[in-house]
């Protein structure tokens, strides 16, 4: 999407207030709108309407981003790889599923921001177990749950309740704790240069209806379904996993022509499988939530 490079970019030597004052600048879209240009992308190619998908959700990916604050990461590049997502997110964005944008971007921009946070801290490698990311992303909040506050190393009934939350062992907590101990500065750090007041970061973009509490369970929510997916695709025949990956879960989707040249079959019959594929999907993500007592609309 070439109009990346006319985004408002966060920079150091302008500053965060600058640019969240900016942001706060475009018009968010009503649904009529929004379908509309997202049309206009889909079947035109139409760059514009793209970017005003984009600019419209730069709060949104703002908002996200000063959620992961407390990893010790320049404020600006979080903010950036959270604006790469909402890029991919509007260039796959889809307005006949029935959903919102902001919805559907929610996951990419939140998957952009991990993984770049990734790739920055050296204790998770790429051979890390996913109980260990899973202890990474959540150590935080388990303390604040359970109202470990202290600074320095947990109790030890402490680091056993979060050890056994987290499925994770609890020298794994410990050696966690001591290694991210230390990247919170960011966390009360303002904005606002010398005669505007200060203010913490979160207030620039705080909306009226903002709910820390639904952001959390949000993102719960998120790993809940990512692990459902995961579990789900077992019921799936190789060639109706390769087909609905390719088609829906890629970053890069292929088309039905592609497809059915590689199966020397029809467009149609491509098509009839990957619907097949997916409501197979969706039935058993629903019988694997019941099982686990979860709510979802999958």
């Amino acid at each position: 999407m070439s109009n990346y490079a006319n985004l408002p970019a966060p920079t150091p030597e302008g500053g965060l207030n600058r640019y969240l004052q900016e942001i706060r600048k475009f018009p968010m879209l009503e649904p009529e709108e929004e379908y509309m240009l997202a049309k206009r992308w889909v079947e035109q190619e139409d760059s514009e309407s793209a970017h005003k998908m984009v600019t419209s959700h730069l709060r949104l990916a703002a908002k996200i981003a000063m959620g992961y604050r407390g990893y010790g990461l320049p404020q600006a590049e979080v903010i950036s790889e959270a604006n790469v997502g909402l890029m991919q997110a509007v260039k796959r964005f889809d307005p006949e599923k029935g959903f919102r944008l902001a919805t559907y971007a929610m996951w990419w921009i939140r998957a952009s921001i991990q993984e770049y946070i990734l790739r920055s801290w050296s204790l998770v490698k790429l051979g890390t177990t996913s109980a260990q990311k899973k202890l990474f992303f959540n150590l935080r909040k388990a303390k604040a749950r359970i109202g470990a506050l202290e600074e320095g190393d947990l109790r030890p009934e402490n680091v056993k309740r979060i050890a056994t939350d987290l499925g994770v062992t609890e020298d794994e907590v410990i050696s966690m704790n001591r290694r991210m101990s230390g990247g919170d500065a960011s966390l009360n750090a303002t904005v606002g240069s010398e005669g505007e007041g200060t203010m913490q970061w979160q207030d620039w973009l705080e909306d009226e209806d903002a709910d820390q509490a639904a952001d959390y369970a949000e993102k719960d929510e998120m790993d809940a379904r990512r692990e459902l997916l995961a579990d789900a695709m077992d019921v799936l025949n190789e060639r109706e996993r390769d087909i609905l990956v390719q088609r829906r879960l890629s970053e890069e989707t292929i088309t039905l022509e592609d497809l059915s040249g590689q199966y020397d079959v029809s467009r149609e019959r491509i098509r009839q499988i990957e619907v097949r594929a997916f409501e197979k999907l969706q039935k058993r993500m629903r019988e694997l939530a019941a099982e686990k007592g979860m709510l979802t609309s999958a």
